[in-house]
């Protein structure tokens, strides 16, 4: 996996840094260079786009060595968390946190319980519901796998002027509230032309 990331940017990488006074081949996914400002801005993109591929290969180098998936991770991440902030969660809450059904909570409970890497136990108050939380060891493996990283990350953001830091709040906030904003609606032109390619002769062949 890490090897297919480190590919991944490699291409990526390549694509991005073409010739730009050259035009792009048909179908390319660019940017057109000559306006003004464009390129710099290209370049804040790039950056980006290597940092969500160098994150991505050190969450996946952290669940290799916990030997968990990345939703047993986000999983464990989740109830480190909420025990930080003194809260209980419960099996409801970590399913609708993980966006799965409760047969897929049911399941990766059962995993990570077996791991020793969550425990869980009854509610007190009715005996039934249960409460979640991570073991011990699964808060040394987390701390372990992930402070020396964070705190190096820290420091680079430490280093920063008050101003950026609060330049990058304000844009990397803007370019989360696009990338979660929903598609907007596909016309109704299209949708028919789409069903049309799809029940032609040649989509069946």
């Amino acid at each position: 996996m890490i090897t297919s990331l480190v590919s991944e940017y490699s291409r990526y990488h390549g694509c991005m840094s073409h010739d730009e006074s050259r035009p792009p081949a048909k179908g390319t996914y660019w940017y057109d260079a000559k306006k003004v400002g464009v390129s710099p801005a290209i370049e804040v993109l790039q950056a980006v786009r290597r940092f969500r591929l160098a994150d991505a290969a050190m969450r996946h180098r952290a669940q290799t060595e916990m030997n968990v998936n990345e939703t047993d991770m986000t999983a464990i991440r989740h109830l480190i968390v909420c025990e930080r902030l003194q809260r209980v969660a419960s099996p409801k809450d970590l399913s609708e946190f993980l966006n799965i059904s409760s047969a897929a909570t049911a399941k990766l409970l059962s995993r990570l319980t077996t791991s020793g890497h969550i425990r869980r136990e009854v509610n007190p108050h009715d005996g039934r519901a249960q409460r979640l939380y991570a073991t011990q060891s699964s808060h040394e493996q987390v701390r372990q796998v992930l402070s020396g990283t964070h705190e190096r990350l820290m420091q680079v953001a430490l280093d920063l002027t008050a101003d950026q830091q609060a330049a990058i709040v304000h844009f990397l906030d803007a370019m989360s509230a696009i990338a979660v904003e929903p598609r907007p609606e596909v016309s109704a032109e299209q949708a028919s032309t789409a069903v049309a390619r799809l029940q032609s002769p040649q989509s069946k062949g």
